[in-house]
């Protein structure tokens, strides 16, 4: 083991991560076992105070909160969470005036809840044009071009699901979007925890993103990050968590829904806080670990480089699997893609192997974690090799 996993590997015992070959990092990382005993906190609570629970309850999302600004780059950003993703994006979108303005402009190499949710839209009469993702390095600026004044918001993610690459130009999009009066969205989930962000130079811009993958922290906590201007939106989908502090003075008497100033505008509803507790938990463990976001994107580029080594030694046939060379390393987010018309039939090989990857598409992930050895990481791509030499003979053979 590196320095790095033998020390965290052992913080991870429920998982077993020592013992298995978990290249799930880029979508579901092992929960440190500290973990759990947020779950059990809340429960305890729970138990304690009945209803009154949720003093302590928000307290922990407070802590959440914390914890997102460290990794958004933005220690005031004003941040309202939520389950998912999903349900922020929808605030955000019942937000835009998409009468006076009704164009949409993505790309399309998003993640399905914006594809999906977007693509609903477009079949109801809103315009949605989606702009080629690739070449990722121009994405932007094409984006920009697209916007025009009939455009509501700009809708992208700073690294691509599929293919792992970095978008840059991101703060001159912002710029393009803030004098036109477009509204911009940045999906930052495949950003946190494994790529420094800043929202520094893009300020103006909407940032959504998510604990589930790199941060360790499970189901249930999302974070949308509002710019300055957000005061002056008003959501249609709002939850009664954005009139929690005028309950007491019945806010039906104002006759026309009101909205408080700050995150508390894009709140919710009801929530299980479990989610929180563990995430709190996680968070504190990582901060106990020293786990930055610098280290931890030295520690990805190096585990990257490493699977990335291994895979050029096997020497594949391209037309059987193939990588991106056309980009330096740190072009790349925190997953090697490789890309193969195989790429469901050598994850479910890696499966009957003992090594959890996953596909889509026509591509390949595969995602190390700080808690993987490089022996480890080296056993799966073994596997791997083993899996294209039977593939590649298969073929052949066809």
């Amino acid at each position: 083991m590196n320095d790095l996993s033998a020390r965290l590997a052992p913080h991870y015992a429920a998982f077993r991560a020592a013992d298995r070959l978990l290249l799930t990092g880029h979508s579901h990382q092992a929960w440190p076992d500290a973990a759990l005993d947020g779950q059990i906190e809340a429960f305890a609570d729970a138990a304690r105070d009945v209803d009154d629970k949720w003093a302590a309850a928000f307290k922990q999302a407070d802590r959440v909160r914390e914890g997102f600004r460290l990794f958004l780059g933005d220690p005031y950003a004003e941040l309202a969470l939520g389950s998912s993703t999903h349900e922020l994006v929808l605030r955000f979108l019942s937000a835009l005036d998409l009468r006076g303005r009704p164009r949409l402009v993505t790309s399309g190499g998003e993640f399905h809840t914006l594809r999906r949710q977007l693509a609903r839209l477009a079949e109801e009469g809103v315009e949605v044009v989606v702009v080629p993702p690739e070449p990722a390095g121009t994405l932007a600026a094409r984006l920009a071009e697209a916007a025009c004044d009939r455009t509501a918001a700009v809708l992208v993610s700073a690294v691509l699901f599929e293919t792992s690459r970095i978008v840059p130009g991101l703060d001159a999009l912002a710029a393009a979007c803030r004098r036109r009066g477009v509204e911009l969205l940045v999906d930052a989930y495949h950003a946190l925890g494994v790529v420094p962000f800043s929202t520094a130079g893009i300020d103006s811009a909407w940032v959504v993103g998510g604990g589930y993958k790199y941060l360790q922290l499970g189901e249930g906590n999302c974070v949308l990050r509002l710019p300055a201007h957000a005061d002056r939106l008003r959501p249609v989908v709002t939850g009664w968590y954005a009139e929690f502090a005028e309950l007491a003075d019945d806010p039906r008497a104002a006759g026309r829904v009101g909205y408080p100033v700050g995150a508390a505008r894009f709140a919710g509803a009801t929530y299980d806080p479990v989610s929180h507790y563990r995430a709190a938990r996680v968070f504190d463990f990582f901060a106990g670990q020293g786990l930055t976001p610098p280290v931890l994107r030295a520690v990805s580029l190096r585990q990257r480089g490493l699977l990335a080594a291994r895979f050029d030694a096997i020497d594949a046939p391209e037309h059987v699997i193939s990588r991106d060379r056309d980009a330096a390393p740190e072009e790349f987010g925190g997953f090697l893609a490789l890309r193969s018309p195989y790429a469901g039939r050598l994850r479910a090989g890696l499966a009957a192997r003992g090594v959890q990857a996953d596909s889509r598409g026509d591509h390949l992930r595969l995602g190390p974690a700080p808690y993987l050895s490089d022996a480890q990481l080296g056993a799966a791509m073994d596997h791997l090799a083993e899996e294209i030499r039977a593939l590649s003979a298969t073929s052949r053979a066809a």
